[in-house]
């Protein structure tokens, strides 16, 4: 990018809001993917709305490639600038706009990190539900652009569900606002809902208002042990045909349990196959209710031990478990790819067993962990990407997961996004007049292709793969 150019930035945003060094542009040039990484021209970071809307005003005229981002712990390479152009930072548009307590709404810039919101309403005794495992890191920018989910997901739903309005800015540099504090809205095209999930592909968010509800009064964490990976999963399918809703049922594997024992010494059994986390919140009564039907629908499917946290100390830990299962698990090899292959809750079982098949097939270590409640797993492999050989079965055994989640009815993405690593399966999802009614709603929005582009829309669709030795 050229002087004059760089210069127009400069005069937008301020000197000290601009890095242009190589150094500088190295950390922006890669996420949390593995094998993702690219160098960006430049990174800017606006104050406020108007800034954004200069900026994209002058790469919308000029065809410069524009990657909103967050913390950069995306996990499709979503926010890896592929093409070049201009990185957008938030680390000053972080605060509170409004906190409204009459309409239970409060409205954030999309720099803030997500932890704080949550913190910060509920020492007003109100709730943010939505708690993805980087939830202390990543930003309500961020998780707006994925849909973000979480462990409390089971019961409260994602991100989207959440969304009240949005004020973003179109590629040409107009401003949109979407949505508001109304309990109600149905003024033509849900626009709002479109833009949560898009992965920065159609717009810039600026602002975004939040539904917010009641904190709940109690809540009471358990714990179960099983022998067997597939007695847990049938654990999950039997609580919740019970009709019970905990707001949160998580399922680590012994790969995973090991590798959070080792990080965290917490006291976790390791000579076991499969551990769920299952919490309930709500009134008292209710809370023990559920609870204690859940520990014996465990028991009742084979669980070996369980064990209800005895205070909020340990209850914490164990949710804390489940949210350092990335972390701990990236400590034993080079490379680790953490997919989220997602299938019906009631599939559950099939699905543990089918990446179980899978990994032995290809001779891997895939560990598999994830919001069991609702059907999104994780399996994460654990690799080299210096072995080029173990790579490319890596990600031909990806292929195959990716096939069995939809063979089960399920999809290639639960809470991560396409972004630019899942983006050559997406049509297996969505088929082709899928793909390209997408393509047209992001022409309508973004004609010169300038928004995050190469993101979710591959050059080449992966040709779909057949499965074999999977009953």
């Amino acid at each position: 990018m050229d002087k004059q150019m760089i210069q127009l930035f400069i005069n937008i945003v301020g000197e000290k809001n601009v890095k242009q060094s190589q150094a500088q542009l190295l950390a922006y040039s890669y996420d949390a993917t593995a094998n993702y990484q690219s160098m960006p021209d430049l990174v800017l970071s606006p104050r406020n709305t108007e800034q954004v809307s200069k900026i994209l005003k002058i790469c919308n005229e000029h065809r410069i490639p524009i990657v909103p981002r967050g913390s950069g712990s995306n996990l499709a390479a979503g926010t890896v600038p592929n093409q070049g152009g201009v990185v957008l930072l938030f680390n000053h548009m972080n605060q509170i706009i409004d906190f409204d307590k009459e309409n239970l709404t409060i409205t954030v810039q999309p720099g803030m990190i997500t932890a704080d919101i949550c913190n910060f309403v509920e020492r007003e005794n109100l709730f943010y539900p939505p708690d993805p495992s980087s939830m202390k890191i990543s930003t309500i920018g961020g998780n707006i652009s994925e849909n973000s989910g979480g462990l409390r997901g089971l019961k409260y739903g994602v991100t989207k569900d959440y969304v009240k309005g949005l004020t973003a800015v179109l590629p040409n540099g107009e401003v949109l606002k979407t949505g508001g504090k109304l309990a109600k809205d149905v003024a033509g095209y849900d626009l709002t809902s479109l833009l949560v999930g898009s992965e920065g592909t159609l717009a810039v968010i600026t602002e975004i208002t939040l539904k917010l509800i009641p904190l709940p009064k109690y809540k009471m964490t358990s714990i179960a042990y099983f022998h067997s990976l597939e007695e847990a999963a049938k654990t999950v399918s039997a609580i919740i045909a019970n009709k019970i809703i905990p707001v949160t049922l998580e399922f680590l594997d012994r790969k995973t349990i090991d590798a959070v024992e080792q990080f965290m010494k917490i006291g976790l059994s390791t000579d076991v196959e499969a551990m769920l986390i299952l919490e309930q919140d709500g009134e008292l009564t209710q809370v023990e209710q559920d609870v204690k039907l859940m520990t014996k629908i465990a028991v009742e499917n084979g669980a070996i031990f369980t064990k209800i946290a005895s205070d909020d100390v340990e209850a914490e830990n164990l949710k804390t478990a489940r949210r350092v299962a990335l972390s701990a698990l990236s400590r034993l090899r080079p490379t680790t790819i953490l997919e989220d292959a997602t299938v019906p809750r009631s599939a559950i079982a099939e699905m543990v067993r089918m990446v179980d098949e899978i990994a032995e097939r290809y001779k891997l270590t895939i560990a598999t962990f994830g919001h069991a409640g609702d059907g999104n797993l994780h399996p994460t492999c654990l690799t080299d990407a210096r072995d080029q050989e173990e790579l490319k079965r890596v990600e031909e055994a990806f292929e195959e997961i990716f096939e069995a989640a939809l063979s089960l009815g399920g999809t290639i993405s639960g809470e991560h996004g396409i972004g630019e690593m899942k983006a050559p399966y997406l049509e297996w999802k969505v088929g082709e007049s899928g793909i390209q009614l997408m393509k047209g709603i992001k022409a309508a929005f973004d004609p010169n292709n300038i928004m995050n582009p190469g993101k979710i829309f591959a050059k080449e669709t992966k040709k779909r793969v057949v499965l074999q030795h999977v009953n």
